[in-house]
């Protein structure tokens, strides 16, 4: 029956092209009718595989009993007291049901259609799956940037072996490196300090944000200066530099030290009397990441090494 429906599709489309169209045209037929024809051709031709399939099985039935009852074939082998033909067509017809479980079964679940489908399940969700890392990447990439412009605190100070940092709030050496180091690192950034030590400059240093830390009411700075009553506000208003640094004095060095990143010191490998000290580095806290050895000259008072932490 299908198959005489596809014959007088075929002549539908060759009778109107004969008839309307131009001598040498060809009948065209768009993809998916082209795909409803070749499915029922597959779908015919498998009917047919099952029908010659059925009428052999029921041909080799009627010749196995022939052989067993007629000719006496095997008359003597009967496996559970039953003729052998029994077994041999209950095999084949165990065989032609799974033929005709896959036509008209497996087929319609399992066709074209449902690898399609599952195809597209597979396809929905790998591309599900790279968008969740696509995701993970971006969210990552973001947690690294904002890793990289976090704010990271800075202690930087010359302190001799036995942390002595000033007296009378005034430096006890000079060593001109230091001097040139404290600049090159400073520039461009926040500084903070305490009220002394800001007080100790002749004038403000030039391209740096000085922040000063005073429990002083009022008290009066020249333009430009941040004045702020706690070490927690100093950090808040340099929140946006990159490397903050506390330059000084010691109280404010010991409130920094739990909060600091990085330490930048410089190292005099001498001792001096002194008021004011550096805190003791705890080793256990502190990672020394760089170590740079550099003996007295005529511009540098004592031995001295420029040291790098940073937090374990």
């Amino acid at each position: 029956m299908v198959l005489f429906s596809l014959k007088n599709i075929n002549f539908t489309y060759y009778n109107y092209y004969k008839m309307f169209g131009k001598s040498n045209a060809k009948p065209q037929i768009d993809k998916d009718q082209l795909e409803l024809l070749k499915n029922a051709q597959k779908r015919i031709k498998q009917k047919k595989r099952l029908y010659i399939h059925f009428v052999v099985f029921l041909i080799g039935s009627v010749f196995f009993i022939f052989l067993n009852l007629v000719l006496g074939l095997g008359k003597e082998f009967r496996p559970f007291d039953t003729n052998w033909f029994v077994f041999a067509i209950l095999i084949w017809l165990f065989l032609l049901l799974y033929h005709l479980f896959n036509v008209f079964i497996t087929h319609k679940f399992m066709g074209k259609a449902w690898e399609e489908n599952q195809l597209q399940k597979l396809v929905s969700k790998q591309e599900k799956r790279i968008e969740s890392l696509k995701q993970n990447l971006e969210a990552e990439a973001s947690l690294e940037d904002s890793e990289k412009k976090k704010s990271k605190l800075t202690l930087i100070v010359a302190a001799a072996e036995n942390n002595a940092i000033g007296k009378d709030n005034k430096l006890i050496w000079h060593l001109s490196d230091d001097l040139k180091r404290f600049k090159k690192l400073t520039n461009g950034h926040y500084i903070i300090m305490g009220r002394k030590t800001f007080e100790s400059f002749a004038k403000p240093l030039p391209n740096r944000t000085h922040v000063v830390i005073t429990r002083q009411a009022n008290y009066k700075a020249p333009q430009g200066v941040i004045i702020v009553n706690t070490l927690k506000d100093a950090i808040t208003i340099a929140k946006n530099d990159t490397q903050p640094f506390i330059i000084g004095g010691g109280e404010i060095y010991k409130q920094a030290m739990d909060m600091a990143n990085k330490i930048e010191i410089t190292r005099l490998h001498e001792t001096f009397e002194a008021d004011t000290f550096f805190p003791e580095i705890d080793t256990s806290v502190w990672k020394e990441t760089n170590n740079i050895f550099h003996k007295k000259d005529e511009n540098n008072e004592y031995d001295f090494s420029f040291i790098t932490y940073v937090r374990s």
